[in-house]
C-alpha cells in the first residue's frame, strides 16, 4: 500500500511541475491549443465530408474527446483518430 501512495506523490509532483511551466507560457500555450482545436475540428468536418463523397464511410464525430485529441496532439492526432475507427471497422 505504501508504493502505491509513494506513486501517486511522485506522479503528482511531476503533474505539479508540467503546470508551473505551462502557467509561465499560459498564454501562448492556450492560443496554440485553441487554434489546434479549431482547426482539427474544421478538418475532421472536411475531411467526413470527403470521405463519405467517396463512399468511404470512416467517419469521426465531432465531439469534446475528439475536440480535445485534435486540440493536445494537432495532425497526428487527427490521423490517429482515423486510425482508430478504421481498426474498429476491419
Amino acid at each position: 500500500m505504501d508504493y502505491y501512495i509513494s506513486g501517486i506523490m511522485i506522479v503528482a509532483a511531476c503533474v505539479f511541475v508540467l503546470l508551473i511551466g505551462a502557467f509561465r507560457r499560459k498564454s501562448e500555450w492556450i492560443v496554440n491549443f485553441i487554434f489546434r482545436a479549431v482547426t482539427g475540428t474544421v478538418a475532421i468536418f472536411f475531411m467526413n465530408g470527403f470521405l463519405v463523397s467517396q463512399g468511404i464511410s470512416i467517419a469521426i464525430g465531432i465531439n469534446p474527446i475528439t475536440v480535445l485529441t485534435s486540440g493536445a496532439l494537432g495532425f497526428p492526432g487527427l490521423i490517429m483518430l482515423y486510425g482508430i475507427n478504421l481498426y474498429k471497422i476491419l
